[in-house]
């Protein structure tokens, strides 16, 4: 993606974290006049989405959202900071790098996108081009901070364009409901905006819509749990979840783009990211010149097997070819056998068996694969280590599966989530299922549906279940659970925490 951006004098300063307490803005523009015609503002807009491939950004949306859960566990050499996160090493995450470096670069993204949305009104070209990229900003610095939220609760404020380094010190937020009011605001200013227009690495309205929907659930749900800091916000629940329901249905019946897929192993077609299901992705190439241009999420879950190229054999009997990984995020077993046997999220989207170029069975797990491995990031154009493999941002199953929940057992979410089982090859969910239990049948269907997309951590932390489903955090508090600590060099660099 870098390498395709117009950035001209841009210049992002980043040195400050390594070694000194003089703190230099994010994301800095060096030009004041930088927005006068239509394409030097879609390159501003285009280096604000570029702050989310960076690799301490893309590659923590798994190593924040699946390690530290039953999902996965890391391979026995991973770093320290890793190892902490998987064992909830909860007094070591205030100077945990993986956490550091995810909460500074959300607020790159988060600075990037107010340089826009400071500098387009001025601009000198068509006021649809405006709406656009405003949108575009809008809902970037919305999904930024959600990230910060879910992630660390309560977090400074940066709600206008760092230019000086007085301006780095931003106070925190008094309470969660002054920053879910501000990503709340933004996500509508976003649909406004935007129109419904599908384009790899870029939102639209329907993504502006999802996000909302995404938002509002959380809120309701965390807040229904009696989650810490949720437990004290003014927001109702109940219109928590009606919102949530509403915007996610105007995702679904608002319009003939996006949809479900009828068969999963298209969902995860690497050569098709335009499908129905993907609403929001990040852009990754591997014809890319630098890691971020391209991808290597797909080594992070294959398992390393012989260094050489494997073949996955398909539910036709066809074959596609990949390589092989650095056996990274580790299927735990208690998940991988917690799908139902005639699952075909476990029997198409999980493998368990290579071959060679012949066909002939070259590994199994159990044995020379340590563990099944997700065929959710399988390229099999590589070009030696370079793929075009990526985050699933936001995806149509997840907006039915938010819609669901938030509604509950409505005849409307029951075909929903029936739709989702029925495409796995399960029967349809038992009927009338009280509220609560609906609800808890939705989570579990999370679980399978978006295994290794980013989620879980934080659908167990807005049911409150962290502690419960995750044995290592057995012994840690609520709150520890919820929220990870502000990093500690954020602290000694800002003056206002």
């Amino acid at each position: 993606m870098k390498s395709r951006y117009k950035i001209l004098t841009m210049a992002l300063i980043m040195s400050a974290f390594a070694c000194d307490l003089n703190e230099e803005p994010y994301g800095f523009y060096s030009e004041e006049n930088f927005y006068k015609t239509a394409s030097d503002a879609e390159s501003a807009v285009d280096y604000a989405y570029d702050a989310l491939t960076f690799l301490e950004y893309s590659r923590a949306i798994f190593y924040v959202g699946d390690l530290p859960t039953e999902e996965c566990g890391p391979k026995g050499d991973e770093t320290a900071d890793n190892q902490n996160l998987d064992k909830w090493q909860v007094g070591t995450f205030n100077t945990n790098r993986m956490l550091g470096n995810y909460f500074k670069y959300a607020y790159i993204a988060i600075n990037r996108a107010n340089a826009v949305i400071k500098n387009v009104p001025e601009g000198k070209f068509e006021q649809d081009l405006k709406d656009k990229f405003l949108g575009e900003a809008y809902f970037l610095r919305a999904w930024n901070y959600f990230n910060l939220v879910k992630n660390f609760g309560r977090v400074p404020m940066h709600t206008s364009v760092v230019e000086t380094v007085s301006q780095t010190a931003a106070p925190m937020a008094k309470n969660l409901d002054e920053v879910y009011d501000f990503i709340i605001a933004d996500s509508e200013k976003a649909i406004e905006l935007l129109k419904v227009n599908q384009a790899l690495g870029r939102a639209d309205k329907v993504a502006a819509q999802a996000l909302l929907a995404k938002v509002y659930l959380y809120i309701a749900s965390s807040k229904e749990h009696n989650v810490p800091q949720y437990a004290e916000m003014t927001k109702d629940v109940a219109t928590m979840y009606q919102l949530a329901a509403k915007n996610a249905n105007d995702v679904i019946t608002g319009q003939s783009v996006y949809g479900f897929e009828n068969n999963l192993l298209s969902i995860y077609d690497v050569e098709k990211p335009l499908g129905k299901e993907n609403i929001f992705l990040l852009s990754m190439d591997r014809t890319g010149a630098t890691e971020g241009d391209y991808s290597k999420i797909s080594k992070l879950f294959i398992p390393y097997i012989d260094g050489a190229t494997i073949y996955l054999k398909n539910p036709d009997n066809t074959y596609t070819k990949s390589h092989d990984g650095w056996s990274v995020f580790q299927t735990l077993t208690g998940f991988y056998n917690s799908f139902d046997n005639a699952d075909k999220r476990k029997t198409d989207l999980f493998v368990a068996t290579t071959y060679d170029a012949s066909g002939v069975v070259s590994a199994q797990y159990p044995g020379k694969i340590v563990y099944p491995f997700t065929r959710k990031y399988i390229d099999p154009n590589f070009i030696g280590d370079k793929t075009s493999t990526k985050p699933f941002l936001i995806r149509f199953s997840e907006v039915a599966l938010t819609y669901a929940e938030a509604a509950g057992p409505t005849t409307e979410a029951y075909a929903l989530i029936n739709q989702i089982r029925n495409r796995a090859g399960l029967g349809n969910l038992a009927p009338g299922l009280s509220l609560e239990n609906f609800r808890l049948a939705v989570w579990n269907e999370r679980a399978l549906e978006l295994a290794f997309e980013g989620n879980r951590l934080y659908d167990l932390r807005r049911f409150n279940k962290v502690s419960q489903v995750v044995p290592e955090a057995s012994g840690i508090t609520a709150e520890q659970a919820a929220f990870y600590p502000i990093p500690q060099t954020e602290i000694d660099l800002n003056t206002g925490l």
